[in-house]
């Protein structure tokens, strides 16, 4: 007889495991509209400078495939923090990339570039906690404090 406790708990892990194949499945169709149709080059805003960022982009959608493939066979904390601390390092070097090369071309009259590069330093803080709280996770093996 199973306990409510245990119930939910498959009940988290089948949801997690839901999320993860859904990821998959939403990193492929960017990995597609990037890359094939309707491409990148359909945005009016993203210069040609984009390209120098496309293999950082398609690696990390690839990564996060990989990843999240890997979190379906194996929902272990620690095996998320390695996977996580990966795609956190990509994203990191994505956001560094997108700063210096700033691939955007916004209409004139808002100060758009103003908006973005805030975003973009937002971005890399958030990444920033996201590496320490993996980092966290990798060394104690606990995703979050049981209660």
């Amino acid at each position: 007889m199973m306990t409510e406790a245990t119930e939910k708990r498959r009940d988290r892990a089948a949801a997690r495991r839901g999320g993860y194949g859904g990821a998959i499945v939403i990193n492929g169709a960017l990995l597609y509209a990037v890359n094939v149709w309707p491409g990148w080059q359909v945005l009016p805003f993203l210069t040609d400078d984009l390209q120098q960022l496309l293999p950082l982009v398609n690696l990390s959608l690839i990564v996060g495939m990989f990843t999240n493939a890997v979190y379906l066979i194996v929902d272990l904390p620690r095996v998320k923090a390695v996977g996580d601390l990966v795609t956190f390092g990509i994203g990191m070097a994505i956001l560094v990339s997108l700063w210096r090369v700033f691939p955007f071309a916004f209409p004139i009259g808002f100060d758009s570039n103003f908006v973005v590069r805030i975003l973009i330093v937002l971005s890399m803080v958030g990444c920033g906690i996201g590496i320490i709280v993996q980092l966290m996770i990798l060394v104690t093996g606990r995703a979050v404090p049981r209660r």
